[in-house]
């Protein structure tokens, strides 16, 4: 039998036993309601005419008037006509002959004696109907007993058969249903093996046989391919272990999925243990898994003491992404991806790091020794321009000229190179104090104005001489500045000008340089501060040496400030730098 057809038939059953009670209580109901009408339409008149009848005897004196005569016969016309009861006939008969006896007396002896006998015959009317109403009254107090008995009968009948079914019926649904439950539990737990079997020949039987049929495709399909995927499991562990670089999985609940051999002796602990504890109990006891777990947006070598030395580490941090399939309001099955965990990789780069620090040295030892000819070559020119020492014809001048501007720029690029590797090995020197930055500002203007008067380019200053002081190396800021300042003259046109702005803001000082020059295309923008880069130019322009804007930024962030660029192409450039407040 289907599902369908059993729900029919017990809510049928079910509106069968309420259409049933409801008959048998609305029978009795209405049997009493009879017997209670009856009560009042055929005795209560009756009272009434007697009342009536009574009411004209006592308020009128004998012999009656003809208006009392009137009322009085057309109370007892009515009486005649609503006799309901046996004897009653004769009591109003009775009634009739004593009233017409009072009516015909002469003396008063004879009056009060027919008034008598017709007050006797109007209490006999009046005794029977209330003898009737309280017979009548008893047998609807039975009738109700009864109605009151059977319903009472039906309703527990009732209740018992609703109560019955409403234990049993909804077994044939929910029993099933938590059988398919425990079933798909089971195969949640990879139970492939798991079967229902149902007699019924229902919906729930076809259900199960599908059932069972996807149940053994699972089976078939995890004892085909568990030993190719212990093969793949036990490959991919192998190339893990073999791995240089130390590589720490986490799935998306932070337990470890593998760790190396490497990786376990680099953090500390042991590697067999570690896979699937949670991550959060093992960095109470590595203080460098805590270091690789916590983002660093520097992304700076980590200093591991390792092979008997100390190394370098560069960390990498992968997200493990994989497809996820859901399916959205309208039934459609939607491709998306989820989290399944992170891979850290920590890569071995001490080798490069030392390349990388003998670079710094070799820089700094000829950015050195080259400072010392330099000196010599520019007291020679210095002694050339003497007069004293011998005249020159303009081309001899014009060369020497050459000379003093080639020189100038070889010593600038090697006190930059020594600065550059000062930053580089950690070596960098500031000279802190608390200075005002009115006092840099001057600095650096002393230093650029006159590259600014030969262009004739005008230099707007905006700087308050109350603003707070900064703690910084009021050389080296000068110097950042002077940077600033140099580069946004040699990019702007003659008869410009070029606004340089102080100002206070919450907790700092801003710094900022502006001219209107070109501008810088927004591709080359983030790698302005980058080491030996140059904005490729049109040839009008000297670059430098790339190394400017790149010390600026190792010293405004080793005074603990902030340095930035804002530019676009035909609005010119605009420098910033910060420093907090002392």
């Amino acid at each position: 039998m289907k599902i369908k057809t059993k729900l029919r038939l017990g809510f049928g059953f079910l509106f069968l036993i309420v259409l049933s009670f409801g008959l048998i209580a609305l029978f009795f109901l209405n049997e009493l309601s009879d017997k209670s009408k009856v009560i009042l339409k055929d005795n209560y008149e009756s009272l009434k005419y007697v009342a009536a009848m009574r009411s004209v005897l006592d308020e009128n004196s004998i012999p009656l008037t003809r208006t009392a005569k009137d009322k009085f016969e057309a109370s007892l016309i009515r009486e005649g006509a609503n006799i309901t009861e046996p004897g009653e006939a004769d009591a109003v008969k009775e009634l009739e002959l004593s009233y017409k006896r009072l009516a015909e007396s002469l003396t008063d002896s004879d009056r009060l004696f027919y008034l008598k006998g017709l007050r006797l015959a109007l209490q006999k009317v009046e005794a029977l109907n209330m003898k009737a109403i309280f017979n009548k009254n008893e047998r609807a107090n039975e009738t109700s007993g009864r109605a009151n008995l059977y319903i009472a009968l039906s309703a527990t009948t009732c209740f018992l058969i609703l109560f019955t079914f409403i234990i049993n019926f909804p077994g044939f649904v929910a029993n099933p249903l938590a059988e398919f439950s425990a079933a798909i539990r089971q195969i949640a737990n990879k139970n492939y093996k798991q079967r229902l079997h149902f007699d019924n020949d229902d919906e729930f039987s076809a259900l199960a046989i599908s059932f069972n049929s996807m149940a053994a495709k699972l089976n078939e399909w995890e004892n085909s391919n568990l030993s190719k995927l212990k093969s793949e499991k036990l490959r991919i562990e192998a190339i893990i272990a073999q791995m240089q670089d130390a590589i720490i999985g986490l799935n998306e609940k932070g337990e470890v999925l593998f760790m190396n051999a490497l990786a376990s002796k680099l953090i500390n602990v042991d590697e067999k243990s570690a896979i699937g504890q949670n991550v959060n109990d093992l960095v109470k006891k590595s203080e460098l898994l805590k270091r690789i777990l916590t983002p660093d947006p520097d992304r700076k070598p980590l200093k591991i003491y390792a092979d008997d030395k100390e190394s370098y580490f560069q960390l990498e941090n992968r997200e493990i992404v994989i497809p996820n399939f859901e399916v959205g309001q309208e039934d459609t099955l939607i491709e998306s991806s989820r989290s399944a965990g992170s891979v850290y990789v920590l890569k071995n780069i001490t080798q490069f790091k030392e390349l990388d620090e003998a670079k710094t040295h070799f820089i700094a030892t000829v950015s050195h020794e080259l400072k010392t000819p330099l000196s010599s070559i520019k007291m020679s020119l210095k002694l050339l321009d003497d007069v004293r020492v011998g005249g020159m014809n303009p081309e001899q001048k014009e060369l020497i000229h050459h000379i003093r501007e080639d020189s100038d720029r070889l010593l600038k690029i090697t006190s930059e190179l020594l600065d550059l590797s000062q930053a580089e090995t950690g070596n960098l020197k500031l000279n802190f104090a608390q200075v005002k930055p009115f006092a840099i500002v001057n600095y650096a203007l002393d230093a650029v104005r006159f590259q600014a008067e030969q262009k004739n380019i005008m230099l707007e200053v905006n700087c308050d001489q109350q603003l707070p002081e900064v703690n910084a190396d009021i050389q080296k800021t000068a110097w950042v500045l002077v940077n600033f300042l140099s580069n946004a003259l040699r990019y702007s046109s003659e008869k410009s000008k070029v606004v340089l702005d102080v100002v206070q803001l919450s907790s700092s000082i801003q710094f900022s340089v502006r001219d209107f020059g070109k501008g810088i295309d927004e591709k080359y923008q983030k790698r302005l501060f980058e080491r030996y880069f140059q904005v490729p130019t049109d040839g009008q322009n000297k670059s430098g040496s790339g190394l400017g804007l790149a010390i600026s930024k190792d010293f405004i962030e080793a005074e603990k400030g902030k340095i930035w660029v804002e530019s676009a192409i035909g609005e010119g450039s605009l420098f910033l730098f910060t420093l907090p407040l002392a």
